[in-house]
C-alpha cells in the first residue's frame, strides 16, 4: 500500500470521528453548514485559478 492510501484513509476516519464529536457536542448544524461553505468555496477557488 501506498502513502496515499494510508493518507486517504486517515482523512477519511478524521472525517467520521468529526461527524461523531458534532453529534455528542450537539452542533451537527453548525458542521454541515460550514463544510457546505468550504465545499462551495474550494470548487470556487479551483474554477477561479484553472
Amino acid at each position: 500500500m501506498s502513502i496515499n492510501t494510508y493518507r486517504g484513509f486517515l482523512y477519511k476516519l478524521a472525517r467520521i470521528l468529526g461527524d461523531v464529536n458534532a453529534v455528542q457536542k450537539g452542533k451537527v448544524g453548525r458542521r454541515v453548514a460550514r463544510r457546505a461553505v468550504g465545499k462551495l468555496t474550494g470548487r470556487g477557488l479551483g474554477k477561479l485559478f484553472r
